[in-house]
């Protein structure tokens, strides 16, 4: 653990905290907090910084509503910048987007390397190590310390997002929140003791009655 006395400020007494959320990783805002702010940030766990327009501290959330439950804050290797991954509850930017990061400077271009080979399967498996085995500052060990009311209100939560998203034909965003909904429903299997076979079976089961009315009508 690294003691706050370590971290190194700058000449006005700052430190630059990338926010980010602790789901997906997506880089929410960049603020800068002082020891106060700091302080204040990890008693609380909400963030909490400070405006160098304004020169006060000022709470994420505490007029919009939009507070960032802090998960972990991890310092880099020179003590003088902050990630702080949290679990958002609404848009981090004051225009009402998501991530204050959304205006490409550089096109997005796919890696020259493949990637890590992905499968659900996977996925499940690393979920329920999560739930067997907590590790701190993991959002989906949070989310199952928080119990069966918080993971049912984040896939609320994602599931408005995923309608949004999609009422506005954004592909990109749309497949985005698909991703988060898909995830917390995964979670949310876990916590239900549901099984990706049983999802399976329960499809296949449909998949054979709809084969069935198929025939039926040919024969008709």
């Amino acid at each position: 653990m690294v003691d706050i006395s370590e971290l190194k400020f700058d000449e006005k007494g700052l430190i630059p905290a990338v926010v980010a959320d602790a789901a997906t990783g997506r880089v929410l805002t960049l603020a800068y907090m002082n020891e106060e702010s700091l302080r204040i940030s990890l008693d609380r766990k909400l963030t909490c910084f400070y405006s160098r327009s304004r020169g006060e501290l000022w709470l994420k959330g505490e007029t919009s509503g939009n507070y960032q439950h802090i998960v972990s804050v991890t310092a880099d290797c020179d003590r003088d910048a902050l990630l702080v991954r949290v679990v958002p509850d609404g848009p981090a930017c004051h225009l009402g987007t998501f991530s204050c990061f959304e205006y490409p400077v550089f096109p997005e271009t796919a890696p020259e390397s493949g990637k890590e080979e992905f499968s659900y399967e996977g996925l499940m498996e690393l979920i329920a190590g999560r739930k067997t085995d907590k590790k701190e500052g993991s959002y989906t060990s949070y989310l199952f310390e928080k119990g069966l009311d918080k993971i049912l209100k984040k896939i609320g939560e994602e599931s408005t997002e995923v309608i949004i998203a999609a009422k506005d034909r954004d592909k990109r965003e749309t497949v985005y929140e698909i991703a988060d909904l898909a995830y917390h429903v995964m979670v949310l299997m876990t916590e239900a003791g549901i099984t990706l076979g049983d999802i399976r079976d329960e499809l296949a089961s449909r998949h054979v009655i709809d084969k069935k009315v198929k025939q039926e009508k040919m024969t008709s």
